[in-house]
């Protein structure tokens, strides 16, 4: 994979039709040593009621496709997370407020940023600490909406036991969009600012 240039993708989050908040990558490149930032804050109101949080702060260093460090806080809705992960030893070590585990050398989260996450089968959730098995499907040529702009691009479709997730990469692998279907089958969408 061509190696990424400083980069940022800025999100506008919608749950069905209604916008819900944002959700920001900003990716540095230090030399070879590449810094992901990521920030989400969301908020789903009814009746003029707040029904739901989420406030999500991601900092993760990685060596070529290889997570490095990570450094995550998350308030979902109340539930707080909180993940810490370093590579060393030959292992990944994560680190949660439920415990400590050791995963293999190369471990990647689900850094959709990243082409490289669309050839695995388990990706570390930055969000809870868990390696979660996944299975992702080139679901071949689309087109999608970007800024306006009708776009030609590729979906491939992520789905775990719990998760289904469907991305939207352009010819030239960037990382466009992302769907998802919540547990109550609402549909949660990235689309680029």
């Amino acid at each position: 994979m061509a190696a990424l240039a400083n980069q940022t993708w800025d999100f506008r989050v919608f749950l069905d039709q209604k916008e819900i908040g944002t959700h920001r990558f900003d990716l540095l490149d230090h030399d070879g040593e590449r810094e992901l930032v990521s920030q989400a804050r969301m908020a789903v109101k009814v009746l003029f009621v707040t029904a739901y949080t989420y406030d999500h702060h991601d900092v993760e260093h990685w060596q070529g496709d290889c997570l490095s460090t990570l450094s995550s806080t998350t308030d979902d809705n109340g539930e707080k997370h909180r993940v810490d992960v370093q590579r060393r030893d030959g292992a990944t070590v994560v680190q949660t407020l439920e415990g400590t585990q050791r995963l293999g050398e190369c471990v990647l989260t689900f850094a959709y940023w990243n082409p490289a996450m669309l050839q695995q089968t388990e990706l570390l959730n930055s969000q809870d600490g868990k390696h979660v098995k996944v299975k992702i499907t080139d679901a071949g040529a689309d087109s999608i909406v970007v800024r306006g702009v009708q776009t030609p691009a590729r979906r491939y479709e992520l789905r775990s036991q719990k998760l289904s997730i469907d991305l939207w990469y352009s010819e030239q692998q960037e990382w466009l969009a992302l769907e998802s279907k919540t547990e109550r089958g609402q549909k949660l969408i990235y689309k680029l600012r």
